[in-house]
């Protein structure tokens, strides 16, 4: 199972800024666990080729990541699901 990499210190405080870090904790521990969780919605983004997946926080915050490995995994952003 892939293992989520420690945090960014400007990711980290983004997560508290905006209250997500008992979700953050709960989609970590989903991912690790298992990275096709229904409820993480894990996708590969537009343009494949670029390699940047995301999977969900909530309805409103998805968690950017790269595959290092088949077992490391970093996250290099959290941003609003749907942007106006």
């Amino acid at each position: 199972m892939p293992a989520i990499s420690e945090l960014r210190k400007d990711i980290a405080e983004y997560l508290k800024k905006h209250g997500l870090l008992k979700k953050w904790y709960k989609a970590k521990f989903l991912f690790e666990s298992n990275p096709h969780h229904p409820s993480l919605n894990t996708e590969l983004l537009e343009p494949h080729q670029r390699g940047i997946y995301s999977f969900r926080l909530d309805k409103r915050y998805r968690a950017l990541f790269l595959c290092l490995s088949e077992n490391d995994v970093e996250i290099i952003a959290i941003t609003k699901h749907y942007r106006k």
